[in-house]
């Protein structure tokens, strides 16, 4: 069965694809979603709502600390009171007129053993790897993936993830990953408002992905998705503790509750990232482009949320191929033209 695409807003921009690769996130409780572009040396945010009809004014700007450094996934505060940076050695978090709130320093993501600095905090080392930070849905709590060690010998290196204080920075606790030797990480929080995912990117190594609550000192974690090192976090159940992943491949699709017990899978086709969930009651996934062994599997796809199984294939105005899809909770998705750079949102 065959479901109409009805087009709801679009917008052409520069960055606009960030709009479906990276992550726009909603603000708890409001239905509202805003989303993070970094334009020049400027990370703003927008209301996602008002730049799809046209308004390109952000409610806030936040200028990046460290000039020349790329890397990073960063976020900003639900009431906008500042951003936390991901920096090559350092967590920071800044206001919107650029003062520093606080810094958190940790040791190097560039992984060449004994390079130099020069004590400067801009000079940016050749490494591309790099961490991430995310702030809990109350605003109180910033979690960063960092570098806790890293000396002289590659067996002094060592990832961590920690919890810090928003007010000022302070570690309240934190978690050494022994196993992490990442190229790249995100964070997702949960909407329960406790817990906090942490998906790490290793390359061909594979992927770790991690639920962490912070317990007064300690930092409990689920990890039991991680002996295969093969599965990536793709989005949290907008109402439970659910969760989606797919294989590092797109070998399958998996909903799992959240210490990894898995719930349902489809290995039917092969699956594309990003996907995640429409609503409550439904997944939206596409099949990934080079798969065509079953020309009747192409596109994306309506899945049942508790069970995986599809139930009705997506069809667009202009054809059957509009690209990736980032679902929005709200029963809308974005795609991204990559001719033209525009994002569309669309409901079923």
């Amino acid at each position: 069965m065959d479901v109409d695409a009805h087009l709801l807003d679009s917008v052409a921009l520069p960055g606009a694809r960030e709009l479906v690769y990276g992550r726009p996130f909603e603000e708890r409780g409001t239905g509202r979603h805003r989303a993070l572009l970094l334009h020049g040396a400027d990370l703003e945010v927008h209301g996602l709502e008002a730049l799809l009809a046209g308004d390109r004014a952000p409610e806030a700007v936040f200028p990046l600390p460290w000039p020349g450094w790329g890397g990073g996934v960063h976020a900003v505060a639900p009431d906008l009171a500042f951003a936390a940076f991901s920096g090559q050695r350092s967590v920071r978090a800044v206001h919107a007129d650029g003062t520093t709130r606080w810094v958190y320093g940790h040791a190097c993501w560039d992984q060449e053993v004994g390079h130099p600095h020069s004590g400067d905090e801009r000079q940016v080392c050749p490494g591309s790897e790099s961490g991430s930070s995310g702030i809990s849905h109350d605003g109180r709590f910033v979690w960063a993936h960092v570098v806790l060690e890293a000396g002289d010998d590659p067996d002094d290196y060592l990832e961590g993830w920690v919890v810090l204080d928003a007010e000022d920075g302070r570690e309240l606790a934190r978690l050494p990953l022994p196993d992490s030797v990442a190229s790249g990480s995100w964070h997702l929080a949960h909407p329960d408002g406790v817990h906090m995912g942490l998906c790490v990117g290793m390359g061909q190594d594979g992927v770790l992905v991690y639920w962490g609550r912070r317990d007064g000192r300690e930092l409990t974690v689920h990890d039991g998705l991680n002996d295969g090192l093969d599965r990536i976090l793709m989005d949290v159940h907008p109402a439970h503790d659910g969760f989606l992943t797919v294989e590092h491949h797109g070998n399958d699709l998996q909903a799992h509750a959240l210490d990894g017990t898995v719930l349902a899978e489809n290995e039917e086709v092969r699956w594309d990232y990003p996907c995640g969930f429409l609503d409550g009651d439904t997944v939206l996934a596409t099949t990934q482009v080079e798969y065509d062994s079953d020309p009747e599997a192409h596109g994306t796809w309506l899945l049942d949320a508790r069970t995986l199984r599809r139930r009705a294939r997506v069809r667009y105005p202009s054809g059957p191929a509009e690209g990736l899809v980032r679902p929005l909770g709200d029963g809308s998705w974005l795609t991204y033209d990559r001719a033209t750079d525009t994002v569309r949102r669309w409901t079923a």
